[in-house]
């Protein structure tokens, strides 16, 4: 459904006027649609997990190589993110997403069908690149379907359900699949979802006319910055195999930093920046990312690390480890769907936040003193129900991260903030991984039994992960801000309001109250809050 209000270029930073609101049934049909595709995506990430047995076996893969079945698609997800983002904005949304659900889709095909290890990690790198350029702007069309605050919270809470939930439900999916067929349905699964997702989302999502590429055609800052992420995202997931201090892991790295830079200079030199840096101005924004990444990569702990821990030391089956973790999965979805936005329209995002980090702190450090021998309702069920502060955390930092984005800048902001969930991802896998591996070679070394050995060394990577937790925390605390439900954010004299602080913007203490600070009656209808404040943009 085409915007029938004329679309005029304007200068970096300036608002468009909202489009004109589509029916709530049409806003529905196509939220709808966008939490499928992120459902897919996300599940696609976390069903391999449990099959990489199988995999191995049947393809022959060597422990080395088969790392890469995992990392092939986390190389091209996070390095083409922000391209994927700005080309959004530059050629429309709704093409870039159709494009990349038809390349997922294509390319999961040809990985359920791969005889070969090397036609499986082709196929898993297409899937990154259709995954990026979907999950990019996924975000940026949510954002101008749903303007009004209270809509738009309920909207986040359910993307972020998806998010957050997904990776649980990928491991039971997974499970089953590989126990019930074979590994190779993990992939073919996604047909029939892709192909539902592509013909709905033809019909229901609006059309919008990007700015063009002349608006923003930055070919250098492209090449710079997905040459740079790709390098580095590598580097990062190579870490377990050569090591931190290896000449490859430290000439890579400063490479791949080189290139960031480049990135960045030339994006405060550029006339059509592909990142404008106005973005990272914001407080919000820029914190919002920073809080994600280190969440992020802790969480690869709980996600990855419990479920090896089911299974090397508890003798868990694929498809027992699913169910184990099924429980988190549902805490997770109630929360998200049924409880974030009520909290969020209530105490605000960063207090939801900042309640969600906590019980997520609590949950790592009951795993970082797991028994070698653990009891599932004493020691893991816990964990499991503690796992609902992903629920709160994730839409209210989702809600934080898209805070201020306009017409012009929600794919880039989208962009990035899918960005820096998987460089978080990247450095959880290397790290986490790493760091668990090395001690149980020691403990092994020493004379421990296997369990023994595994089980310290899953400890380790528990208790970094809850000290990255504790990091985000303070990170959240000390910089995001309060700010009112109606604020704006207004372009200044400069042109740089698109992406600024609502606080900065009006100036109220950071750590005002939202109701002290004009903003409306939180029991007041949305549709009245509207009415109140005609020229709100799209910021929660």
């Amino acid at each position: 459904m085409a915007s029938t209000v004329p679309h005029t270029p304007s200068s970096p930073g300036t608002l468009h006027p909202p489009s004109p609101q589509l029916t709530s049934r049409a806003r529905l049909s196509a939220l709808g649609v966008i939490a499928t595709s992120m459902l897919m995506i996300v599940l696609d990430g976390s069903i391999v997990t449990v099959a990489m047995p199988a995999i191995q076996d049947d393809l022959g893969f060597t422990p080395a190589g088969l790392s890469w079945v995992v990392n092939a698609y986390l190389i091209a997800f996070g390095s083409l993110l922000l391209l994927a983002g700005r080309l959004g904005d530059l050629v429309g949304r709704k093409p870039v997403f159709l494009s990349g659900i038809g390349l997922f889709t294509a390319a999961s095909l040809v990985a359920g069908m791969a005889g070969s290890p090397a036609v499986l990690i082709a196929a898993r790198f297409a899937q990154g690149i259709g995954s990026a350029m979907s999950a990019a702007v996924a975000l940026g069309i949510l954002v101008t379907l749903f303007t009004e605050p209270a809509e738009r919270a309920r909207a986040i809470a359910v993307f972020s359900f998806t998010g957050a939930a997904g990776a649980s439900i990928g491991q039971v999916l997974g499970g089953v699949l590989t126990d019930a067929l074979s590994w190779h349905w993990i992939f073919f699964i996604n047909l029939p979802i892709g192909l539902a997702v592509l013909l709905v989302a033809a019909r229901v999502l609006p059309a919008d006319r990007g700015q063009g590429l002349a608006a923003g055609a930055d070919v250098t800052g492209a090449l710079l910055v997905t040459a740079g992420l790709m390098l580095g995202i590598s580097t990062v997931v190579g870490v377990e195999t050569y090591g931190w201090t290896s000449a490859r892991t430290l000439g890579l790295g400063a490479l791949a930093l080189a290139l960031l830079a480049g990135f960045v200079l030339r994006q405060a030199t550029a006339r059509t920046p592909l990142m404008p840096l106005r973005i990272l101005r914001s407080r919000n924004v820029s914190g919002a990312n920073v809080v994600q990444m280190l969440m992020v990569a802790a969480l690869f702990s709980f996600q990855v690390i419990v479920a090896l821990h089911l299974q090397k030391v508890l003798g868990y089956g694929a498809a027992a480890t699913g169910l184990a973790m099924l429980p988190a999965a549902v805490v997770i979805g109630a929360v998200s769907l049924g409880l974030s936005a009520r909290l969020v329209a209530r105490f605000g995002e960063r207090v939801v936040l900042l309640t969600g980090i906590g019980l997520l702190i609590a949950a790592l450090g009951l795993l970082a003193r797991v028994p070698v021998r653990a009891e599932y309702v004493a020691d893991l069920l816990p964990v499991m129900l503690l796992a609902s502060g992903f629920g709160l955390a994730l839409p209210a930092l989702t809600s934080l991260g898209m805070s201020g984005a306009g017409e012009d800048d929600a794919g880039l902001a989208s962009g990035l903030f899918n960005t820096t969930q998987q460089i978080g991802m990247a450095l959880g896998v290397a790290v986490l991984s790493t760091l668990a591996a090395g001690r149980t070679e020691a403990l092994t070394a020493a004379g421990h039994p296997s369990a023994e050995a595994l089980t310290g060394g899953y400890r380790l990577a528990f208790t970094v992960g809850a000290t990255l937790l504790v990091a985000a925390f303070a990170v959240a605390f000390l910089v995001l801000r309060r700010k009112p439900a109606d604020a704006q954010g207004p372009t200044d004299a400069q042109g740089q309001g698109a992406m600024q602080d609502p606080a900065d913007a009006q100036g109220p203490d950071a750590t005002q109250d939202p109701a002290d600070a004009q903003a409306p009656d939180a029991t007041q209808d949305p549709a009245d809050a509207a009415a109140a404040h005609p020229a709100e943009a799209s910021t929660t």
